[in-house]
């Protein structure tokens, strides 16, 4: 496998350089389609080289079984809560797809075949990439025990501490940033293909959320799948390794499947 890191995509004025890293196989054929790995840390902490948590003992690593499933991958950071609020986090998002579409040649990338793929914080920036309409839409979107849907958290849920610090004040005092920020509102025809993968008992990320997200999109006909998990709590706790493994095959059988041409 062929790694390049820390290439600069973004720049904004008063801000650190954002970067990316890009993994791809060593003998590469023609042009390959993009996984786009967002990743979580309540858009607060964490790096784009931290895999999920419960997946860091694989050997081979996660981004090697992503490149091995037939993709060019690409890990992009993003701004923290505590370097600026929402909505930067998802402004970044969107610029590292852009800029990897305009790099396609230099990567081996079609920018006609892409999925992105986050978790936490990071499947709630994914799922914003694929519900963006100020860019080219991508061609799938798969998010792992999402958050979604800030209206449905109390100010004492221990799911809030994060959402309130990357709005920057409690949820109960910004009504309006809260609907704003709501992803099942944006959901409209024509969108990719979702695949929500989320555990029944998590107190990070309700577990309601992708199901809010999940009936949303399929009232408006998208294709949309919610996996579930009973009594799994964030990380896919409760879950043994070897049913951690099945939900990151299906995972990447469902991106291949939204990529593959005839």
């Amino acid at each position: 496998m062929i790694v390049e890191q820390a290439i600069p995509f973004s720049e904004r004025d008063g801000y650190r350089f954002l970067e990316l890293d890009i993994y791809r196989p060593e003998t590469q054929t023609g042009s390959l389609p993009l996984l786009h790995y967002v990743h979580g840390g309540g858009w607060r902490v964490s790096s784009r080289q931290r895999t999920p948590r419960e997946t860091r003992g694989w050997t081979p690593g996660l981004f090697e079984l992503m490149v091995d499933a037939g993709f060019v991958v690409a890990a992009s950071d993003y701004r923290f809560s505590g370097e600026a609020l929402y909505p930067a986090a998802v402004e970044d998002t969107l610029d590292a797809v852009r800029w990897l579409r305009a790099n396609a040649d230099r990567f081996g990338i079609d920018p006609t075949r892409v999925v992105v793929f986050g978790q936490s914080a990071g499947g709630y920036l994914a799922a914003a990439e694929g519900l963006a309409d100020g860019i080219d839409p991508v061609q799938g979107v798969v998010c792992w025990y999402p958050l979604t849907d800030f209206s449905m958290i109390a100010d004492d849920d221990p799911a809030a501490g994060y959402p309130s610090q990357w709005l920057g004040a409690p949820l109960s005092t910004v009504p309006e940033l809260v609907e704003q920020s709501r992803l099942p509102r944006l959901a409209r025809q024509g969108l990719p293909p979702f695949l929500l993968q989320h555990g029944t008992a998590d107190s990070a990320a309700p577990y309601d959320g992708s199901v809010r997200l999940h009936d949303a999109l399929r009232a408006c006909g998208v294709d949309v799948t919610l996996e579930t998990h009973e009594g799994a709590e964030h990380f896919f706790v409760g879950c043994d390794d070897n049913t951690v493994r099945g939900i990151f095959d299906r995972a990447m059988a469902f991106a291949r499947g939204c990529v593959t041409t005839d």
